[in-house]
């Protein structure tokens, strides 16, 4: 089951860049390269970290692929992708949710303590997403979206899971897998943001 989530994450991350590409007016290389770093970026990012070499994602050959054919699928359909935005909207908390907890499980397994298992869990959730924006030529959103809360809910999500863990791994996960969505979600409906220097 968590694995199936972890492909469906992945993929939806692969659209997302995908997507930013087309914005962009993007080739269909410039294309498939965001689409590529969005999806596997973070977990890459994150295997560096705690010393898993060559990093897992590069590794699965076949998830390598289905990026790629999602790149194309964005690049031929983006019309209609972009019209199901909602959608993924929600298949992207999704994403991060798993991503961040999952993360965060990797840096305990690591043996890392909560500022490292909190760094894994939200680079994993966010570092995709930081270098796609990178690439397309912008600041981050992660540095100063409003209404919409990201690396700070992934970096919660990250510290559940290693508050729970001695609960056991399965119900950590769920846990800050939920919170971290959760805290997107709402924060979301309700306009919540970090505070910004006044003036």
């Amino acid at each position: 089951m968590v694995e199936a989530l972890v492909w469906l994450g992945t993929l939806v991350f692969a659209a997302t860049g995908a997507l930013k590409g087309v914005e962009k007016g993007f080739d269909l290389l410039g294309v498939l390269v965001l689409a590529t770093v969005t999806a596997v970026g973070g977990g890459s990012i994150r295997d560096v970290l705690v010393g898993t070499l060559p990093p897992t994602a590069l590794r699965n050959e076949p998830l390598l692929w289905s990026v790629v054919l999602v790149g194309l699928l964005v690049f031929r359909f983006h019309p209609r992708v972009q019209a199901l935005g909602p959608l993924i909207y929600y298949l992207d908390t999704l994403g991060l949710g798993l991503f961040a907890a999952l993360g965060a499980e990797r840096g305990l397994q690591a043996g890392l303590g909560p500022f490292g298992v909190a760094l894994a869990g939200t680079l994993s959730g966010v570092g995709g997403g930081v270098l796609r924006d990178v690439l397309s030529g912008e600041v981050p959103g992660i540095l100063y979206r409003a209404g919409d809360l990201y690396a700070s809910a992934a970096l919660l999500g990250a510290w559940v899971v290693y508050l729970a863990y001695p609960l056991g791994p399965g119900l950590a996960l769920f846990l800050g897998a939920g919170t971290t969505m959760a805290l997107r979600l709402f924060g979301r409906r309700l306009g919540l943001r970090l505070p910004t220097p006044r003036g």
